[in-house]
């Protein structure tokens, strides 16, 4: 089969979370399950493509005040793998992907409705696919605009769509002005479709106009069906409930093994574990704390600061978290409330605690190499990586049960030594706490603590795992689509 996806960002070209990630990895394992694959992203201003070409020179989009004229690039790629850029500089050419720090773009309508059209046109030149795999809301018109303005083109005539929704927080949201400007009809805006309280929203389009909608973990696929992590959005998707699944997101482990990474002071394997004491060592010195005593665990945290994170726990307990023998580094960005928050401890408490308010890719590395415990207490979380990544470096997560945290983590069993975690359901800062206090009480048992590392290093998160699954999808939409046009 052909897939084509169709997303807003993809490592290494441009990122902002693990959406890159998944556009960059699950392409290349459905290219070595002997599929051809396409991918579609935009150029932005920090894209940089190796061996840079032209393939289509002009690309038409109508907007109901002037047509735009965009250009689709191409560049080196993997084996079964094109990667394809839409250029459109009065779009894409900005210093952030989706806005600035004073918020959202105002026209990122425009911007992705011209990238999604972009794609469809591009694709009948460059070679239409048996299926779009659209990601959020950015490729959310895809499948819209294949069940409206598209319908009776014969180009697409057995072309299906596959949604992922990364997380249903961001839906795309604009006013219902945008419809005419984007030349969609107003027969859009209503409950059944685009409408939804009083606003338009792009992933409330897609979800209805797919012909399957998948998410990223197995968990989080029966979480949005509810009220509390719905969006508003659990109606639609419980209707569409037999058109629904979770398939867990894989991880790169050509980025991310302690046996070959290229960023860590010391290479090491589940069987033999030397290495992390070095790469824990490099870790402190990384954050200035040389000085620090290594034999004390470290906890550590690499994430985005937003209370979905669950931040808002770790500010309930940070105080009682400093008195503890624990060392911990920090590794983020985001709400100020909780960059203060963390810079505050490690102006109060600098030979515990150390923060670096960036994100930094190496010493992302060289945290999941050099941490024993990584923290993740998040209200909800979709997947998440670094959970995983931390399994295979031997960093023992700390987890909520939610989403693809619950599926990931296997709680630990001191009396038959199974398990690769600690995990804890209530969304308290008390149970937060309890939770750490267990992770510590093994920590002081090594032999209890190398087997649990040991559990988790030697499981098996690959894409190629996942990749299996979302050919099984990819089959049946493209069987349904077979189907219907010999009727």
């Amino acid at each position: 089969m052909h897939i084509a996806f169709v997303a807003s960002e993809c490592v290494p070209f441009s990122k902002t979370g693990g959406l890159a990630d998944v556009i960059g990895a699950l392409p290349r394992a459905l290219a070595a399950a002997g599929h051809e694959v396409s991918v579609y992203v935009p150029r932005y201003r920090l894209t940089r493509i190796p061996q840079e070409r032209t393939v289509l020179q002009s690309i038409t989009v109508p907007f109901d005040d002037r047509y735009r004229f965009a250009s689709i690039l191409s560049g080196a790629g993997y084996p079964g793998v094109h990667f394809y850029f839409v250029d459109y500089p009065p779009f894409f050419d900005r210093d952030g992907l989706y806005g600035t720090s004073s918020g959202d773009f105002p026209d990122n309508a425009e911007r992705f409705a011209l990238f999604c059209r972009a794609v469809l046109e591009a694709s009948k030149i460059l070679g239409v696919p048996d299926i779009f795999h659209c990601h959020d809301w950015q490729g959310a018109l895809v499948p819209v605009l294949l069940r409206t303005q598209y319908l009776e083109d014969p180009a697409f005539r057995g072309a299906g769509t596959v949604f992922t929704i990364h997380n249903i927080g961001y839906q795309g949201l604009f006013p219902p002005e945008i419809l005419p400007l984007l030349t969609l009809s107003w027969d859009l805006f209503t409950i059944t479709k685009l409408e939804f309280f009083g606003n338009v929203s792009f992933l409330k389009g897609a979800l209805v106009c797919s012909d399957f909608i998948t998410t990223v973990s197995r968990r989080y696929s029966q979480e949005i069906q509810t009220t509390e992590f719905g969006f508003g959005l659990e109606g639609v998707l419980k209707d569409r409930a037999q058109k629904l699944t979770g398939i867990l997101n894989g991880v790169d482990y050509e980025e991310w093994n302690p046996e070959t990474d290229r960023f860590i002071a010391a290479h090491y394997n589940n069987e033999d574990l030397n290495g992390k004491q070095q790469c824990k060592e490099d870790l402190l010195a990384s954050f200035g704390m040389s000085s620090a005593d290594t034999n004390l665990p470290l906890i550590a945290i690499v994430s985005r600061f937003a209370a979905q994170k669950g931040f808002d726990l770790i500010g309930q307990i940070i105080d009682r978290l400093a008195l503890e023998e624990v060392l911990i580094t920090v590794l983020g960005s985001g709400d100020k409330l909780y960059e203060e928050m963390f810079l505050r401890l490690a102006r109060r408490v600098p030979q515990k605690f150390a923060v670096r308010i960036a994100y930094d890719n190496v010493l992302a590395h060289k945290i999941e190499a050099g941490a024993d415990m990584f923290l993740m207490p998040s209200r909800y979380e979709p997947c998440g990586l670094s959970q995983i990544y931390s399994l295979k470096y031997g960093t023992v997560p700390i987890v909520r049960s939610t989403g693809g945290l619950d599926d990931t983590i296997d709680p630990w069993d001191m009396r038959n030594k199974k398990g690769t975690g600690f995990k804890f359901q209530e969304y308290t800062g008390d149970a937060l706490l309890r939770t750490i206090h267990q992770a510590l009480q093994v920590y002081r048992d090594p032999p209890s603590w190398q087997r649990l590392m040991r559990n988790g290093m030697s499981k098996d998160f690959s894409w190629k795992v996942s990749a299996r699954e979302y050919i099984r999808v990819y089959e049946r939409v493209h069987q349904q689509h077979t189907q219907a046009i010999l009727v």
